[in-house]
C-alpha cells in the first residue's frame, strides 16, 4: 500500500547558526605585499585585501600612487574574526613586522606611499592603537621615535588584481625587508 508522503513530517530545526561577525583593521607598513603575507598567517584573519587609502585621488592606480601625487598609502585591509584574534593581537603583529621609526619608507622602499599608518574604524580601535604605541614608547623598544600615524579610516580602494596575494601567485615567501 503506497504511503501518502504529503502527511509525513520530518522534524526540522529552524534555528540558524549564529551570524558570523567580522571586523576590519587597516594598516600601512611599507610594501603591501609583505604586509598582506604576514597578516594572512594569523589564525582568525579571514581575508586580507591590499589597496590604497589616505589620499585625495579617487580609484587610484598603482602607477599613480607611486608617482607621489595622490597622497595614498599602500595598505592592507584585514578582515578578522574577533572571537579568534583580537585587534590588540593584530596591532602586535603590525609593530613586530616593520620598522615604525622610518618616515615614509621601509627598507629600500621609500616614498609617502610606504608610510607607517594605522587606520581605525571605531573609538575602541583608536584607543587600542594609541595605547599600544604608548606602551612601545614607554618600553623604549625602538632607538628612534615611532612615526606611525594613527588616523580615522578613510575610503579604501582595492589595488589591482595582480597585487592581491602577490607572493602566493609568484611563489615567493617574503619581501626583501
Amino acid at each position: 500500500m503506497p504511503q501518502n508522503l504529503d502527511l509525513v513530517t520530518t522534524p526540522q530545526t529552524t534555528a540558524d547558526p549564529p551570524a558570523k561577525t567580522t571586523q576590519f583593521a587597516t594598516f600601512g607598513a611599507g610594501c603591501f605585499w609583505g604586509v598582506e603575507a604576514f597578516f594572512r598567517e594569523i589564525p582568525g584573519v579571514v581575508d586580507v585585501t591590499v589597496g590604497y587609502s589616505g589620499g585625495r585621488t579617487e580609484n587610484p592606480t598603482y602607477r599613480q600612487v607611486c608617482s607621489h601625487t595622490t597622497g595614498h598609502a599602500e595598505v592592507a585591509r584585514v578582515e578578522y574574526d574577533p572571537s579568534v584574534v583580537s585587534y590588540e593581537q593584530l596591532l602586535a603583529a603590525f609593530w613586530e613586522n616593520h620598522d615604525p621609526t622610518q618616515l615614509n619608507r621601509q627598507g629600500p622602499d621609500f616614498g609617502d606611499q610606504y608610510r607607517s599608518v594605522i587606520y581605525f574604524y571605531t573609538p575602541e580601535q583608536e584607543t587600542a592603537a594609541h595605547a599600544s604605541k604608548a606602551a612601545l614608547d614607554a618600553a623604549h623598544r625602538f632607538k628612534r621615535p615611532i612615526v606611525t600615524q594613527i588616523v580615522p579610516a578613510e575610503t579604501f580602494y582595492p589595488a589591482e588584481d595582480y597585487h592581491q596575494r602577490y607572493f602566493e601567485k609568484h611563489g615567493l615567501a617574503s619581501c626583501h625587508i
